[in-house]
């Protein structure tokens, strides 16, 4: 066995490659980051050659038994057991490159977009709301009120002559943050029939890098940004949640278990992979 094999099987550890990417899955980056080698290395940085690139990395030693890899706004954090070699560990950042520079490009991504500006909220603002687009109408009225016109696709929301731009937001989230109650509860309910399995409870999750989360005594967190999104999709992350009452892993059976439930599941992967929580409509 060479020496990549055997840090691939011993050494590294998937659970720590994440940055509570849900739904798996490698591609190859489409731009590699690179550094010429005359490039002054960061402090506190090292530096390491992957073929006929240079990647650099932070490296931090600790007590676990693992490599585990992060990525984040400072780029690749490695921490390492003290007993692993840099040659070890430089062989395990090359075997799991494709993930790394796939990961790299996605913050750089998140990087560009929080420079983007964000999303006016005045009259007349659109709104994805369950796959379709809608438009934010406002009312000066002495309370305050909300209502969704289906047929017109339209979002009425009254408020004092007084309210700002951030009453506004606050409104419209409170509104989808109901919605979101409502339609997960009808959908849990409906997938958990057909999986034969129970949960204890479900809650509203606002996280930025995450569509969901069940524990294994059947807690569930939906990220409620999914009422943006056709309700396909959001019938896949309930079928997906719910199968890990029956399989806390992401092997093979698990996803068989998915799809005996949602077919069409690899679909709607996708287009969850393709637009983040932190792509959405800030609130």
């Amino acid at each position: 066995m060479s020496l990549k094999q055997l840090l691939r099987k011993k050494f590294v550890d998937p659970n720590q490659m994440s940055l509570d990417d849900l739904f798996g899955g490698t591609t190859v980056a489409e731009v590699p980051p690179s550094t010429v080698p005359e490039t002054p290395i960061p402090a506190g940085h090292r530096r390491v050659r992957i073929d006929h690139l240079f990647l650099d990395y932070r490296l931090l030693r600790s007590k676990r038994k693992t490599i585990g890899f992060l990525i984040d706004d400072d780029g690749l954090r490695v921490t390492a057991p003290r007993w692993v070699t840099l040659t070890e560990i430089e062989a395990a950042i090359s075997s799991k490159q494709q993930w790394i520079f796939r990961k790299i490009n996605e913050q750089r991504d998140r990087s560009v977009r929080r420079l983007q500006p964000p999303m006016e909220w005045r009259h007349g603002a659109s709104l994805p709301y369950l796959g379709i687009e809608i438009t934010v109408r406002v009312s000066e009225a002495s309370s305050v009120g909300v209502r969704f016109d289906e047929a017109a696709r339209e979002l009425h929301v009254s408020l004092p002559a007084s309210a700002g731009e951030q009453q506004l937001k606050d409104r419209v989230q409170g509104w989808l943050q109901g919605e979101a109650k409502r339609v997960f509860a009808e959908r849990l309910a409906l997938y958990a029939d057909k999986l034969g399995v129970s949960f204890q409870s479900f809650a509203l999750s606002s996280a930025t890098t995450q569509w969901g989360s069940c524990t294994a005594d059947g807690r569930i967190r939906l990220n409620w940004r999914l009422m943006h999104f056709a309700l396909p999709n959001i019938d896949y992350v309930v079928a997906h949640e719910l199968s890990h009452l029956r399989e806390m892993n992401h092997g093979p059976q698990f996803w068989k278990t998915v799809q005996s439930v949602f077919p069409e599941f690899e679909s709607a992967r996708k287009t969850l992979r393709d637009h983040e929580p932190d792509k959405l409509p800030l609130f």
